[in-house]
């Protein structure tokens, strides 16, 4: 999956990313209208001055980036022989890694690298298209580590063989969509469709093992996918109530996004302290034996 991973993104930096500055932003921006609309400070790098956009809100992220790749290291640091938690440490630090690339041309370098010296704005760049692939690869990791920690047999097989099918599945659509480029295949809307799924596994999965088996693992586990989905939920019902762009005009820098980045700190926190010391890789014999207990 790594090398996989690590090819698609390579062609799609090589090949794709020109496709890219041909996608303007919508509604149409010139830097100078996108300052009118955009928090930021400005500060000096030497004889140079750059722009901040959104600090309070990259300075969430930039949070949220170091939680995730410290609670990734963490889980290897206590994996021991259990691939269930070297998964788990995988995967946080892929959503670390995401959470860098897209704190950096969402928030804080957006108008370097989507505005200065053009014309017009772009829309998007391959810092979120790389955020965009290693979000996904973060989720399907997830999948692998509930395939060792919540199955046995040919459900393992069958969850991590579709977890590969669908990282590369995705990061096939997101270089068709930069290279031709097809604006909704690189979209944030088209990411959360796609690892929707995977969190319908997730709930149903430790769901029902939780009612079947009554382990604590499970019971963490489901926590955890509910706490994720209220997330998302939360940023979901803040953007369409249209109160960031209220909040700003009155000089209150907080947006949907410090929504989410803020409900995905408490997850990582929670994976940390409750999920990690608690998850391990399933045995079959465990398995049958806890199921016959329950009946």
């Amino acid at each position: 999956m790594r090398r996989s991973l690590l090819w698609l993104v390579t062609v799609l930096i090589l090949t794709g990313c020109s496709q890219l500055d041909s996608i303007p932003y919508s509604p149409r921006q010139t830097p100078e209208t996108w300052l009118s609309i955009q928090p930021f400070i400005e500060f000096q790098i030497g004889s140079r001055t750059m722009l901040l956009a959104q600090p309070t809100t990259t300075a969430i992220v930039y949070l949220l980036s170091l939680v995730a790749i410290g609670t990734g290291l963490y889980f290897l640091r206590i994996r021991n022989t259990q691939r269930a938690r070297l998964w788990w440490g995988m995967a946080l630090l892929l959503w670390g890694a995401g959470a860098l690339f897209a704190g950096t041309s969402y928030e804080a370098f957006s108008y370097q690298i989507k505005c200065a010296g053009r014309e017009a704005c772009i829309w998007t760049s391959w810092w979120e298209i790389c955020y965009l692939i290693l979000s996904v690869a973060s989720v399907d990791a997830m999948l692998a580590a509930e395939a060792y920690s919540s199955a046995t047999g040919k459900w393992r097989k069958i969850l991590s063989l579709y977890a590969f099918i669908h990282i590369a599945f995705y990061a096939t659509t997101v270089v068709i969509g930069a290279i031709v480029p097809i604006k909704f295949l690189i979209s944030f809307e088209w990411l959360i469709l796609v690892a929707a799924p995977n969190i319908v596994i997730f709930l149903i999965l430790n769901g029902w093992r939780t009612y079947k088996l009554r382990q604590e693992k499970e019971l963490v586990l489901l926590g955890a996918w509910v706490w994720l989905v209220l997330t998302i939920g939360a940023y979901f019902l803040y953007l369409i109530s249209g109160l960031t762009q209220r909040l700003w005009a009155r000089g209150i820098w907080f947006s949907e996004n410090d929504v989410l980045h803020i409900g995905l700190i408490i997850w990582m926190v929670y994976l940390a302290l409750v999920v990690a010391q608690r998850v391990d890789d399933e045995s079959a014999t465990l398995s049958l034996a806890s199921v016959r207990t329950t009946e």
